[in-house]
């Protein structure tokens, strides 16, 4: 039995909440920064008036609070992505712990907390990075047998079949339309997901991601807007959601 296995699931859940907290603070600071091409390890500063922020500056949901989500030199408001993405996060972690106590919820914590600047990287900017992909899978094969209690064969074969599948099925579309139906990192993220959750659960997953992206975009079709066949779906965004949600609901389904 391994120390995450022998903690009380309450302690288990609160514990996965702070971290969440503060990896969610992490996750904010480079979804808002890679993109803009800035340093994700550099110091943070003040967006207003530039001021280097200290550590009582930092401390993830209670510094905003506590400043009441202004600078405390310049007054300028703090942008409230990232109180957003740390309760998500926390949130990630804490649903993780309640539903799967122990090891496995940690691993799925993981899952969910890696899957997380995946999804608000691709809603925001139609970006699925290369390295973080790669993160994603290499992260799965080498760990995540926990979380479902799939082997390391298994998994490899969900990260092949996912990838080609994907793959493939724009290569298809490409060739028959002569446009593209997704963006490059589509395919690798569905492989990296695949690593998580090995062959057996991919369809489920798909078929969730894919009902997401088509009720999204019913839903946010306004008149005027091009043929539904013609808009961009942040498909990495429903692909993250539905590998999460997949994790409880595989078990239920193979039985």
């Amino acid at each position: 039995m391994s120390f995450a296995d022998g903690l009380p699931v309450g302690l288990g859940v609160l514990l996965a909440g702070l971290t969440g907290l503060v990896l969610g603070s992490f996750i904010a600071t480079l979804v808002l920064r890679w993109p803009a091409g800035r340093s994700v390890l550099g110091r943070s500063q003040c967006d207003g008036c530039g001021r280097a922020l200290g550590a009582a500056d930092l401390v993830p949901l209670l510094s905003a609070l506590a400043s009441r989500g202004r600078c405390r030199t310049c007054g300028a408001p703090i942008d409230p992505f990232h109180t957003r993405v740390e309760l998500g996060a926390a949130a990630i972690g804490m649903a993780a712990l309640a539903w799967l106590p122990g090891s496995a919820g940690w691993v799925w914590a993981l899952f969910g907390w890696l899957l997380l600047p995946l999804a608000l990287l691709d809603a925001r900017h139609f970006w699925l990075p290369d390295r973080l992909n790669l993160l994603l899978g290499i992260t799965g094969l080498l760990g995540a047998g926990a979380m479902l209690g799939t082997s390391l064969v298994d998994r490899w074969a969900g990260a092949v079949v996912g990838g080609l599948v994907l793959a493939g099925a724009a290569a298809c579309y490409r060739r028959v339309r002569g446009k593209d139906a997704m963006g490059g990192g589509d395919p690798k993220l569905v492989a990296a997901i695949g690593a998580w959750i090995g062959w057996q659960a991919l369809p489920l997953m798909l078929l969730l991601a894919s009902l997401g992206g088509i009720v999204w975009a019913l839903c946010t079709q306004r008149k005027g807007d091009r043929p539904l066949g013609e808009r961009r779906v942040p498909f990495g965004v429903f692909a993250c959601a539905a590998a999460f949600v997949t994790v409880p609901l595989w078990p239920l389904i193979a039985r």
